[in-house]
């Protein structure tokens, strides 16, 4: 039986994503630890602009405010970019939680 992610990014493209400047240390499990930079994020998932290593299916566990560790996948690299998604969609109050905690640059903030 073949191993690995189970994709899928059905409909998932077109959820709202909120831009975010945020730096964590995630951990891939071949490589250790790898530090990212988060640029936007979703419900489903969230880019990183600086995954200068990273490929279609790398498994990686990060840390985020509210939400605590979770596991994501990588969907798709390009350039230094890469989407990752997370292995399950994150409840829409923690959501707003997260939201509101990485918001705390006003730059950041929309109107």
């Amino acid at each position: 039986m073949p191993a690995g992610a189970n994709l899928s990014v059905t409909d998932q493209r077109r959820a709202a994503r909120h831009p975010v400047d945020h730096n964590v240390i995630a951990e891939h499990h071949v490589r250790g630890d790898v530090p990212l930079h988060i640029s936007n994020i979703s419900a489903h998932g969230f880019m990183v602009d600086n995954a200068r290593d990273l490929a279609r299916g790398d498994r990686l566990m990060v840390r985020l405010p509210v939400i605590g560790l979770i596991e994501a996948y990588v969907i798709w690299t390009r350039d230094t970019r890469a989407g990752l998604q997370f292995e399950r969609i994150i409840r829409a109050d923690d959501f707003a939680q997260l939201i509101d905690n990485l918001h705390a640059n006003p730059r950041l903030r929309h109107p």
